[in-house]
């Protein structure tokens, strides 16, 4: 049986439990309970959350740990002295110790992110840096793993962390089953972005969303005004006129920026040569599929893919 340690804070996120899930489910899924599951915080008892829900933790102890993850808030707050002195002793009884969100800057503080690749979520990775400059921040990645210490982006990054402890002890078969049940996309990839150009357009219309979400859908079409006019009950002219005043650019260049975040994450999650990823994005080809990376990115695809694959390998 695998100990897991969900290490909690008076004023931690709520939603950072959620991590307890994956492996609750993952319990059921296989042929018998693997995961032992432990809340812990300092002092053991009450603590209260941001939210003001409380939860029973057992104190910090002796207790023999697999796994160890400390929760983030919303909020960056100072580490009390038992809780770093205890972090210190983990590497050196636990298979692995992890951070969600803010909990990177409790990692950091107890000095077992110095050397390492790490994340945080995107509104704090700036800060991490600043104060940790050992540590090698990688402030637009969903989760990383570096060796036996990992960490992810806020709310529910922790979720894809947690389904990606489940996959590398029990196998990819049972953290899809996991996901599923979760009723999560099975699971993002360390390397994806936390960003999402839809979520990034907001367009204030149920009209210009549809247009969106008709263009994700149909990427290899070839998404001019008056295909993505017509999802939207639209002329073309009125389409056009809305969708800048909405999303404050061309359909065109968001119909790029969907192209290149969908090609990166199947360039992320898979093993497709260039030409696949380039046809099944919209791109037609390389070569243009190159140029907007280039202007997206800064980087042409090849370079992306090389840079994801020695970070695999490194991990």
């Amino acid at each position: 049986m695998q100990r897991v340690g969900i290490v909690v804070f008076p004023g931690f996120q709520v939603v950072s439990l959620a991590v307890l899930s994956a492996f609750e489910f993952a319990n059921a899924a296989a042929p018998e309970p693997v995961y032992e599951l432990h809340v812990l915080s300092e002092g053991g008892g009450t603590v209260r959350s941001s939210a003001g829900l409380s939860v029973s933790a057992e104190p910090l102890d002796d207790i023999e740990l697999d796994t160890l993850i400390v929760v983030g808030g919303t909020e960056v707050q100072p580490s009390t002295q038992g809780l770093i002195e205890f972090l210190r002793t983990v590497p050196d009884r636990a298979r692995r110790v992890a951070a969600t969100c803010t909990g990177a800057f409790v990692l950091a503080e107890a000095g077992l992110l110095d050397g390492r690749r790490a994340t945080t979520h995107w509104y704090f990775a700036r800060e991490l840096q600043a104060r940790f400059p050992k540590v090698k921040v990688e402030e637009d990645r969903i989760f990383i793993t570096d060796g036996p210490v990992w960490t992810s982006a806020g709310a529910t990054a922790g979720i894809d962390l947690a389904l990606a402890m489940v996959e590398e002890d029990l196998g990819a078969e049972l953290a899809r089953s996991v996901a599923r049940k979760l009723v999560v996309y099975h699971r993002r990839s360390g390397g994806q972005s936390q960003f999402s150009a839809l979520l990034e357009l907001e367009p204030k219309s149920d009209r210009i969303q549809s247009a969106l979400t008709y263009a994700k859908r149909n990427l290899t079409a070839p998404l001019n005004v008056e295909q993505l006019a017509e999802a939207a009950h639209l002329s073309p002219r009125q389409f056009s006129r809305a969708f800048h005043a909405e999303t404050g650019q061309s359909p065109a260049k968001a119909v790029e920026r969907l192209r290149v975040e969908t090609a990166r994450l199947m360039m992320d999650q898979g093993r497709h040569p260039i030409d696949v990823v380039a046809r099944q994005t919209g791109f037609g080809d390389r070569d243009r599929m190159r140029r907007a990376f280039l202007r997206h990115f800064g980087q042409p695809p090849q370079s992306i893919r090389r840079a994801t694959r020695a970070a695999e390998a490194a991990a």
